[in-house]
């Protein structure tokens, strides 16, 4: 019994870990698949296709492309090079080793500082001089050989990329883009809170923020590989960059709104205004959770109908406090923070009017493109 309850245990961990046990799943299969063809083809320093196929296999398809290019295009470079290095410049000695290492290393560590994509490539020079193997065959043939072996690795890891469970890069984005938009939800709510009751909602700030910070960087990155896959025709998906742009702004309104709410509002306007903003807050939120879910499961996005409602009968309630006796008197600033309320909202709709479009597209082509994953 002990023993089944550790297996569900693991299960349940594993079914949590549901991509990342994937992403394992290939970089072994990629391993494999290299090691098998290089005792195919008996290259002498196979285990350098291994090693690549397991550097290649990244979370996405657009992410393996991109590990690929970078990888052969730094190996190319370090090998010929490497190789024209450890053909002509002498070093049988230690001292001549030294300065061959330096002749070798450094323009291709420059050229690496310049363009990252090339970061491998003073590594690969570097084995040139250093590798018995290189010496045994002679320099030429071991660059060739390298450049083989980092090929057959790089083809081995797109093919598992493409093949074996693949993750696209613009399912990664959605994924990521849908917990940004469910952690704005709980971010509208402490702002809500923090209006009304004072600044209860900091701890739940302190958390958020960050947490909404690195969900839009994983969609930026993800959007990055996506574009790289759309270029490669590997997908039919949209453009990855307009939802990313959306993302942002609607992340710049929610700011506008917490700069307007770091204040509790006086008495006589919050009595006024609490009901119409208890509705829009919850409208709000729960336009943003649907949206979320739309975005993860590619579906189509919610009705915005109760928002919009709730945002015009605030926007009246607020622009009717401007007449009202009982608020003429309190200070400028009160009515400047319901204002500013008012306007930061108005922004906010515009542009998750615009995220509902983006979310719509996507929704969209996966009805077009039932196959893709």
């Amino acid at each position: 019994m002990a023993r089944l309850g550790w297996i569900e245990w693991a299960g349940e961990r594993m079914g949590a870990r549901s991509a990342e046990g994937k992403l394992a799943l290939r970089v072994t299969i990629a391993a494999a698949l290299a090691y098998a063809v290089t005792r195919i083809f008996d290259l002498p320093q196979g285990y350098w296709a291994v090693i690549t196929a397991v550097v290649v296999v990244q979370a996405s398809v657009g992410g393996s492309l991109k590990a690929a290019v970078e990888r052969f295009s730094g190996t190319l470079a370090g090998a010929v090079y490497g190789g024209l290095v450890a053909a002509f410049v002498p070093h049988g000695s230690d001292l001549s080793l030294g300065l061959a290492i330096v002749a070798a290393v450094f323009p291709l560590a420059l050229l690496a500082a310049v363009r990252p994509a090339f970061r491998v490539a003073p590594i690969t020079s570097l084995i040139m001089l250093l590798p018995p193997t290189g010496q045994a065959i002679g320099p030429l043939a071991s660059a060739l050989d390298r450049v083989m072996e980092i090929t057959l690795g790089n083809v081995a890891g797109v093919i598992v990329s493409l093949l074996v469970l693949p993750a696209r890069a613009h399912t990664l984005m959605t994924e990521a883009a849908a917990k940004a938009v469910s952690l704005n939800a709980g971010l509208l709510s402490a702002f809500i809170e923090e209006l009304t009751a004072g600044p209860k909602g900091r701890t739940a700030l302190q958390t958020l923020h960050p947490q909404i910070r690195s969900a839009l960087k994983k969609a930026e990155a993800a959007a990055e590989e996506a574009a790289r896959e759309r270029r490669s025709h590997l997908t039919e998906a949209p453009d990855p960059e307009p939802l990313i742009r959306t993302l942002y702004r609607v992340r710049h309104d929610l700011v506008m709104i917490g700069r307007a709410a770091s204040n509790p509002l006086p008495a006589p306007v919050l009595d006024r205004l609490k009901p119409s903003l208890a509705v829009l807050h919850e409208a709000a939120r729960d336009l943003l959770l649907d949206l979320a879910e739309a975005l993860r499961h590619r579906k189509q996005p919610p009705d915005d109908t109760a928002f919009r409602a709730a945002l015009d009968v605030f926007t009246r309630e607020a622009e009717a406090l401007r007449s009202d006796a009982l608020v003429r008197d309190l200070p400028a600033h009160s009515f400047g923070q319901v204002f500013a309320l008012s306007f930061a909202f108005e922004q906010f709709r515009k542009n998750l009017t615009d995220l509902l479009a983006r979310t719509e597209e996507f929704a969209v082509r996966a009805r077009a493109s039932p196959a893709e994953p």
